[in-house]
């Protein structure tokens, strides 16, 4: 059984103009401006995943707006240093060497140093070790721990710091990995029910509740027993604090999500049904379709929408148009409020992890992709027809497969999305994204 870790999250935090996008971006790669195949996402670089050494991590940006007053600079950074703490396993505080320690650098020092959150402590744009050294070390005074000195512009000195924050991971909870209970994230924009739907649940007599703290969020995981059966629900509703800011609600919702989601084994996007499906619902539903996470889209308050013998029927083309990307999600209209299909929820949630695990024997596989191949003929470019060798299921959680080719360059996406459909075809896969790895192999004569 291979054990899906859960990636560790890591934040940065700073004021305005310390080079918090330099070093997000720099860190990120050139994979940051390669958008996916996803019609209907506009990336907002919030948050990129990471490989360093054999650590994988998603960091994330809390920045936002940047203000020019100083006490709204402040408050503005105590907001992104709260939602640093609420999500993140470590937080990336940045300063400035060549502003040197101001005052709001300390004030939210102090915060994070109460938090007890682990902090890495890291001077930016100390080109030169030697010209700066002073000033580097002038930066204990904080009282969180050794700076780190770096230039995002030159990337120096990225590996001593990226070796102290995979050092702050905590490495029992990314090994503890035997509780084998579902985790159920609940994601979808603010009063669609989320809450609502975890108290209904518990609410009803045959299902036991206990509430554990969220590992090292805050977050509260709700542990469930529905017919016999134990789930672990994530619960990214309680925003902490009610913002003014729409800009930075929707920013800090997207970061609640994308914790949830990375903990998560299925994800619940909830839709309320007399608003409707938006772009907002895309936009979060993209996070869980790029984590390869097992999707249902929960259309809630269902009783309260006016229905004739279309109605579903509408709402699901509707939902499937918005969603286009991922056209493999289950749908099932409920009530939180009156418990309409709770039962069915559930039933869903089964179906939607056992075919998250599903393994598929190599030459099965083999079988529908030659049969494929025979329906419809690869792709050609200047005289060079696509072949394929062989395929076989790398892994699962998602379902991964890897297709060696003649040529990787011939395989067009739109005929890798052909061969999904018809591997879906033959197993259904519903509910869950199947990711395809393109190798080539060169022609063995």
């Amino acid at each position: 059984m291979e054990t899906s870790t859960k990636k560790p999250i890591v934040a940065v935090v700073g004021r305005p103009n310390v080079g918090k996008s330099t070093l997000f971006n720099a860190l990120a790669g050139e994979k940051i401006s390669i958008v996916k195949d996803t019609p209907g996402i506009t990336r907002d670089r919030i948050y990129t995943d990471i490989n360093w050494l054999n650590w994988n991590f998603t960091l994330i940006d809390t920045g936002g707006i940047e203000p020019d007053s100083k006490d709204i600079i402040l408050s503005q950074m105590r907001e992104q240093a709260q939602i640093a703490i609420d999500t993140a396993d470590v937080i990336i505080f940045l300063v400035d060497v060549k502003q040197g320690l101001v005052d709001a650098d300390a004030k939210v020092a102090d915060m994070l140093r109460r938090s007890r959150k682990p902090v890495v402590l890291v001077v930016n744009k100390v080109d030169s070790f030697a010209k700066y050294e002073a000033d580097v070390y002038e930066f204990y005074n904080l009282g969180i721990g050794e700076p780190h000195a770096v230039s995002a512009a030159n990337k120096l000195g990225f590996g001593e710091m990226l070796d102290a924050v995979t050092d702050l991971f905590d490495k029992e909870a990314v090994d503890a990995q035997e509780d084998e209970r579902p985790r159920i994230a609940i994601v979808g924009k603010p009063n669609v029910g989320k809450s609502s739907i975890i108290n209904k649940i518990t609410g009803e007599n045959r299902v036991i509740v206990s509430e554990i703290a969220g590992t090292t969020r805050d977050a509260i995981d709700t542990e469930i027993k529905y017919h016999g059966k134990e789930y672990v629900f994530i619960d990214t509703a309680g925003l902490r604090r009610k913002n003014k800011i729409k800009e930075e609600l929707e920013r800090y919702m997207i970061i609640r999500t994308v914790s949830a989601v990375e903990r998560a084994d299925v994800v619940i996007l909830m839709i309320d049904a007399t608003e409707g499906v938006t772009e907002q619902d895309a936009k979060i539903a993209g996070i869980a379709h790029d984590r390869g996470k097992g999707i249902i889209v929960a259309v809630n308050k269902w009783d309260a929408v006016e229905k004739d013998d279309k109605t579903i029927y509408r709402f699901t083309e509707k939902i499937r148009n918005t969603l286009s990307f991922m056209t493999y999600a289950e749908i099932v209209f409920i009530s939180a409020v009156t418990g309409q299909r709770i039962g069915k929820l559930f039933d869903t949630i089964d179906m939607v992890i056992a075919n998250q695990s599903m393994r598929i024997s190599t030459g099965v596989v083999n079988e529908i992709v030659t049969e494929a191949v025979a329906l419809q003929q690869p792709p050609s470019d200047k005289g060079k027809r696509l072949k394929i060798y062989y395929t076989t299921q790398a892994g699962v959680k998602p379902p991964t497969f890897v297709v060696f080719v003649n040529d990787k360059e011939l395989m067009h996406f739109s005929y890798t999305r052909y061969l999904e459909n018809k591997i879906r075809e033959a197993f259904g896969f519903k509910g869950t994204p199947l990711k395809f790895i393109i190798r080539e192999r060169k022609d063995e004569k």
